[in-house]
């Protein structure tokens, strides 16, 4: 027996999120890959454990998740034995051996997110899965000091969903930068964990920011008052990826 780290991108249009969900109708990510592993380890009793819960419509590139395997598949060649069992919207980029000890949730020290908005005067709807459509034009000096703000040890209570069950709304940004790239505007968020609906939050915050409804002067007073109603709107799912869960390479020799 030996415990893989995967390495899974997916696109989350078409998925209620990655979790498995009681229902065996509702697709999820985490389902298929569960799925998929069983046929090709041919083990209906293998389970999945992901790194990250991401809802409904949200993408990722470095989503993690680990199985616990007996096979004399060279870890190596598990993303291209598992290929022909996955949809074409899940791929596995990476496996590698890790501790049975390594846990891909409680062992992350950190975790970046993207969001992509598309500043145009017309929607593109080749884009409208990626992207949250902005028309107005961006002020993006303005959303770039607000992003400093957010940058440390906060309470993000105001930044965070109803319905959470978490015991502390404390969470630490290490980066938060606005940049222009042609017609989209990325926000990547870089911390060690964050709360339900957090990056869609802060980016929604962002966005009335860059629209001169809020001014980078006004994030202090938000963090500080602990009020969600003070924060900017829940930007939509689509426009979010999860790009990249980061490990203690010391401990774990994990890239």
């Amino acid at each position: 027996m030996k415990r893989i780290l995967l390495t899974i991108a997916y696109d989350g249009t078409n998925y209620c999120g990655w979790q498995k969900q009681k229902m065996p109708m509702v697709p999820t990510v985490e389902a298929e890959v569960e799925k998929a592993s069983q046929r090709l380890f041919q083990d209906s009793s293998l389970e999945c454990i992901g790194a990250s819960r991401t809802d409904t419509g949200v993408h990722a590139l470095g989503q993690r998740a680990v199985l616990d395997v007996t096979t004399t598949i060279p870890t190596e060649k598990i993303p291209l034995a598992i290929r022909g069992y996955l949809p074409k919207d899940i791929v596995v980029t990476k496996a590698e051996e890790v501790p049975m000890e390594f846990h891909p949730r409680y062992d992350c020290v950190k975790k970046t997110y993207q969001y992509r908005i598309l500043n145009t005067e017309y929607q593109n709807p080749l884009l409208r899965n990626y992207t949250e459509w902005i028309a107005k034009k961006l002020d993006i000096l303005s959303m770039n000091q607000a992003a400093k703000h957010l940058i440390g040890t906060h309470d993000f209570k105001a930044f965070c969903a109803a319905g959470s069950s978490t015991k502390t709304t404390v969470r630490t940004i290490f980066e938060c930068s606005v940049i222009k790239n042609g017609e989209e505007v990325l926000i990547l968020v870089t911390g060690d964990g964050f709360l339900y609906n957090m990056v869609r939050i802060i980016t929604g915050t962002l966005i009335d920011v860059g629209k001169g409804k809020l001014s980078p002067e006004d994030i202090p007073s938000i963090l500080a008052d602990r009020d969600r109603t003070k924060a900017g709107k829940t930007a939509g799912a689509q426009g979010l990826t999860l790009m990249r869960i980061y490990y203690d390479s010391s401990r774990n020799s994990l890239t």
